[in-house]
Formats: structure tokens, sequence, C-alpha cells
């Protein structure tokens, strides 16, 4: 029997007066931001709702709001749609939209799960702090063609492609002349290129300190196996056991970021429907263009 899978957002979705309204017409979903700010020690709602919009778009912030936003919209859903956990054949998040469905799986707990996004957040922060970088979209290039407009840098100036996320949709990153030097390159062949609003060259080996932050931390957090199917950024693959999980979300922020390969590899499941859930509608236009018949249903936050 064909079931559905669950995915979640990454960091790029957020947006001021996120989960405002649906805060306000759900109290479950108000609760999600009330543990959220007693593990914070501020409250993220004001900054989801108010801003300042620099604030909310820094990576220390952006992140555990989408984080927490995804799981009050989930919230709401499972009051909505009574079935969604019977009927789940799996889950994946966009980077950090991994977290969020670890937590979802019952691999990580909600507290530590936002103590963990909230020191991803603020290690990527210094990271890009202490190197400033950038990440561009290329549009309308093969991936092999990208990838040796890459190589053409030299190290430190470098560029890697940062996330394959789907056919003639790519991502790099790296120091900001090299990001420059890939752009020119590609609408030179007939490409189009989108500069993203990030501060750092993530996914790339620029984000090493951040890793060694994090990957002191997963070593003291308890993970469990996943209820349900949670798919790897980094493999394309479903996780295995805990210290497979920890091993990869260490990886994830210095490695690419594997959306495509991921995608297809849940599409050979029966699934009949995605559901996307947390701000933004990115992941299931990304959907549309791997698979035109796959069917995704957005519950934004």
């Amino acid at each position: 029997m064909a079931g559905h899978v669950i995915l979640f957002p990454g960091q790029g979705a957020q947006y001021i007066g996120m989960a405002g309204e649906l805060c306000k017409r759900n109290r479950a979903s108000a609760a999600v931001f009330e543990r959220a700010a007693s593990i914070l020690g501020y409250d993220l709602l004001k900054i989801c709702v108010e801003g300042p919009l620099e604030r909310l778009n820094s990576t220390e912030i952006s992140q555990p709001a989408i984080f927490v936003s995804s799981l009050a919209a989930l919230a709401e859903a499972e009051i909505n749609t009574p079935d969604l956990t019977d009927h789940c054949v799996g889950v994946a998040g966009l980077s950090l939209g991994e977290y969020t469905a670890l937590v979802y799986s019952k691999a990580i707990s909600f507290e530590d799960g936002l103590r963990l996004v909230a020191l991803r957040g603020k290690a990527m922060q210094q990271a890009a702090d202490d190197f400033p970088g950038t990440m561009a979209s290329i549009l309308l290039l093969e991936n092999e063609k990208v990838q040796g407009f890459c190589d053409q840098s030299i190290a430190p100036q470098s560029v890697s492609i940062a996330n394959y996320l789907c056919p003639g949709n790519l991502v790099v990153s790296g120091s900001i002349p090299a990001v420059e030097n890939v752009e020119k390159l590609a609408q030179g062949s007939g490409g189009k290129t989108i500069r993203l609003s990030v501060a750092g060259a993530f996914h790339t080996h620029f984000m090493k300190p951040a890793q060694s932050t994090l990957s002191t931390a997963l070593t003291k957090t308890n993970i469990q196996t996943p209820k349900f199917p949670v798919w790897s950024n980094v493999t394309g693959l479903r996780h295995g056991t805990p210290d497979e999980i920890r091993e990869l979300l260490s990886r994830q922020v210095i490695e690419p970021v594997q959306w495509e390969s991921l995608m297809l590899s849940i599409l050979a499941l029966p699934v009949d429907t995605f559901y996307e859930i947390g701000p933004g509608k990115v992941l299931s236009g990304l959907l549309k263009r791997i698979n035109r018949k796959a069917t995704c249903q957005t519950i934004t936050a």
C-alpha cells in the first residue's frame, strides 16, 4: 500500500511574519514556540513575526526559526490530518530540514534538536564571519559544465558545487571572487545565476570549524534509531544507526547536499503523496522538476 512522505525546508525559507497567523489560530503551534523560548532564552516567535529582517536572516537565528516554524506547522497538520503519521513511509529535509525530519521521526528529542540547530547556526555564522563567502544558484546548465567552471578556481579562492537540487539547478559555494567568476562563466554559457542571501560558503571546507563544534555536540546527544525512514543529505540514502546519523550530520555542513539523488531514492518507493511542511514552497517546486507526476501538498508556517 502506498503511503506519503513528509519534507521539511532548509535555510532560506524564512520571511518576516513567518508562523504569526499559524500561532494565532492554533494553540498547539504556539506551544511549540513557547517551548523553544524556554530553551533558547529569547522570544523566537517575535523575531519571526516582527524581525528585523537582518536578524531573522542571520544564520544563528534563521536556522532555529525555520526548525521551530516547521514543527509548529506540523503540530497543526497533525490535528487537521489525523492519519498523517499512520500513513507516513518516510521523512526528509533539505540541509537544516534534516534535523526537523529526525525530530519528527523520534530519533532526536525536540529539546536536543533545537539545541543542536541553535549551535549549528551559531557555529556556521562564526565560520562565515571568519571567512566571508557566498553562494549562488546556477540554472539551465549540466552538472559537468558547472563542475568545470569550479575547477578553474585556485585555492584559497576556491568554489565547489554545494547543492545538487534538481536537473538544471545547482548551487555553488565558496570565496566571493571564485563564485563571481563561476557566475560570469555560467552566464557566458547561456546559464542563469541567482546570488543567495547568505553570509558564508556553506557545505564546503570553509565550514570546517563549524563541523568540529557540531561533531563534539553530536557525540553528547542522545540519538535513537528513527521511527520512520529518514534520508541523509550527504549520501542520498536512508539513515542507519545512531552513530551513522552522528557522522553524517557532522559531515553535512562541509559536504554537498545530494537532494536530487535523495528524492530519486524516495520516489522508488510506493508513494502517493508528498507533504512539504514549514515555511515556503521550495521543495514542492524541486520535486516537480525531478518528477512531474509527483503530488505535493504544502502546509506552510
